[in-house]
């Protein structure tokens, strides 16, 4: 019995190491934070771009923090005025993480207009 219990765990922790270390988790990372993009509003295009470049950067309590920006039950999905988007980035309260995701939209945006 107990090496059975050890083979399964030598087995589940070499699944996550190949998980890990073969980039599976950016990967999947990547593809929730490019679907919150464009459920954000975000173009697709843009999104595909800009989600690479801020898993990259953000650790993913950052990423977490980012839902902040997500429109509330009483906000439309993209705001409507400038007070409105200033509450939103209060909400998140994470300089770096601001910065990072208006670098990434900003290059990503510039990079399409040059295309």
């Amino acid at each position: 019995m107990k090496k059975l219990i050890a083979l399964i765990l030598v087995v589940l922790l070499a699944t996550g190491a190949w998980f890990y270390f073969s980039g599976g988790l950016d990967r999947v990372t990547e593809s929730r934070v490019e679907a919150a993009l464009v459920d954000a509003g975000a173009p697709p295009e843009l999104a595909a771009c800009m989600a690479p470049k801020m898993v990259e950067r953000l650790s993913l309590v950052q990423l977490k923090k980012l839902e902040g920006l997500r429109a509330d039950d009483s906000e439309t999905t993209v705001p409507l005025s400038p007070s409105e988007l200033i509450r939103r980035i209060q909400r998140v309260d994470d300089r770096e993480a601001l910065q990072v995701t208006g670098m990434a939209a900003t290059s990503c945006a510039i990079g399409s207009l040059l295309n």
